[in-house]
């Protein structure tokens, strides 16, 4: 690979500032980073092992600060951490042997009937539900397949755990969002162990895009914090249906 000039290691570190916002948020940081690292001459293995490297900055500094502030409540999460980490194995592993074509018809489907759900399902609010299932059921079904879906695919891991979060376990969306961040860093964590033993990481350009990860991740969960339905909910919807459009276009 060429050598990045500082001017465009400038310009990625600003892009990943926004994508941790938005990440934090409502999640698909990856829309604005991923583009952003091929742009730059990166090749497409190398980018989204990068990618990974740099997104975790984020959703690690998103997670800190949910915890801090009492949005993540570990000890009702264990389980569904170590499944999601399993998942993301398996689905890392997976993807050098299957192809994945098929997901790119199912996704889109799925990603518009969640922003659906978001926008108008009663359930979606400030105030916890009815839970549906329990935690240890929550953690196979959700943290491992969703995990999974993020080491073999990827587009739209936050929306899939966020749904779960709301329709299954009756989380309000403000503490979904806390819950959510902390299941991707845990999948992204568990691909980029697989992709850095690899030798695909590109480590300069992440570790620097990872600063501004910090800085946008910082600012988006105190607005989740601060401002909670009335700023995730919008945003989510938009999320998924952007990346249901992005995926129909490819």
């Amino acid at each position: 690979m060429e050598f990045i000039s500082p001017d465009v290691l400038l310009l990625l570190a600003g892009v990943a500032v926004l994508a941790g916002l938005v990440d934090a948020i409502a999640g698909g940081g990856g829309l604005l980073a991923l583009p952003a690292l091929l742009w730059a001459g990166i090749p497409p293995l190398q980018a989204l092992a990068t990618n990974k490297l740099q997104g975790s900055f984020g959703t690690a500094t998103a997670s800190l600060n949910y915890l801090h502030k009492g949005e993540i409540r570990l000890h009702g999460l264990w389980g569904a951490i170590a499944w999601t980490f399993a998942g993301a194995v398996c689905g890392t592993l997976a993807v050098q042997y299957l192809v994945a074509d098929w997901l790119n018809r199912l996704v889109p489907l799925l990603l518009i009937g969640f922003a659906l759900y978001f926008m108008f399902s009663p359930r979606i609010g400030d105030e916890d539900a009815r839970q549906r299932i329990s935690a240890r059921l929550f953690g196979l079904l959700v943290g491992f397949g969703a995990g999974f879906y993020d080491g073999f695919f990827g587009p739209g891991t936050g929306s899939f755990f966020a749904a779960g979060f709301v329709m299954l376990l009756g989380w309000n969306l403000r503490r979904a969002t806390a819950g959510t961040k902390l299941l991707n860093l845990t999948s992204n964590l568990a691909s980029l162990m697989f992709f850095a033993a690899g030798g695909h990481v590109v480590w300069s350009v992440g570790l620097g895009m990872g600063l501004g990860q910090v800085l946008g991740a910082w600012i988006g969960s105190h607005l989740v914090i601060r401002h909670g339905t009335v700023l995730t909910r919008p945003l989510l919807v938009v999320v998924s249906v952007a990346i249901s459009v992005r995926l129909l276009l490819d």
